[in-house]
């Protein structure tokens, strides 16, 4: 994946979830699923190309669209190209390693890579956190980079290959704070570990070595 050089205008935001809570591990060993209205392969080009109504099942992760394009490498990799659609952005959900905690994000595009573990959302990239069924973060951008292996994000509010993106070229950010530990709960309980940190970087969107 390629790397993008910050520049003055571009604001980054990385932030570490709870260490060592990550995506879900067990989701890249898991069989990739999926559901659509046609199917159309491309032996050239050794892609499925699925159209309508798509569904995608990999693990606890869930991917909705309305076209999905999938090839895999020849060490077992997979790959996909997620599209939505205007009035019906594209999809993705994933559990968090070891608790109850889900991402999910939407976009225009969204570009799914597993040999880095990553996932890109492309245009008017929205991205949240739910603790249960709660909302506990949200971000928007023009793009969002979301790493598995590291359970960082990298947001860039800046218009992706021309077009202001919806969020007028900054990101957005609703970042709640862990709930306290209530005085009469399990010692165990107060022992977790201290919430969400944020942290910088200097790249976006570069594999994970």
């Amino acid at each position: 994946m390629k790397n993008l050089l910050l520049s003055p205008l571009l604001l980054l935001i990385c932030i570490g979830w709870m260490a060592p809570a990550h995506a879900e591990k067990a989701d890249r060993n898991k069989p990739m699923n999926i559901e659509a209205d046609t199917l159309r392969y491309d032996d050239v080009k050794q892609v499925s190309i699925f159209t309508g109504n798509v569904v995608l099942t990999k693990g606890s992760i869930v991917i909705r669209a309305a076209q999905i394009d999938v090839r895999q490498d020849p060490d077992g990799y997979q790959f996909g190209t997620i599209t939505g659609v205007p009035d019906k952005p594209a999809f993705f959900r994933q559990k968090r390693e070891g608790m109850d905690e889900f991402i999910e994000g939407e976009s225009e595009l969204i570009e799914y890579d597993g040999r880095a573990d990553t996932v890109k959302f492309v245009k008017n990239a929205l991205l949240r956190r739910l603790r249960g069924a709660t909302l506990a973060d949200e971000i928007t951008g023009a793009l969002i980079v979301y790493e598995n292996l590291t359970d960082m994000f990298s947001v860039d509010g800046s218009a992706a290959k021309g077009g202001a993106p919806a969020t007028g070229g900054r990101v957005r950010a609703m970042l709640t704070p862990k709930p306290e530990v209530s005085a009469t709960a399990p010692k165990a309980a107060a022992s977790l570990p201290a919430g969400p940190a944020l942290r910088a970087t200097t790249t976006l969107g570069a594999p994970t070595k």
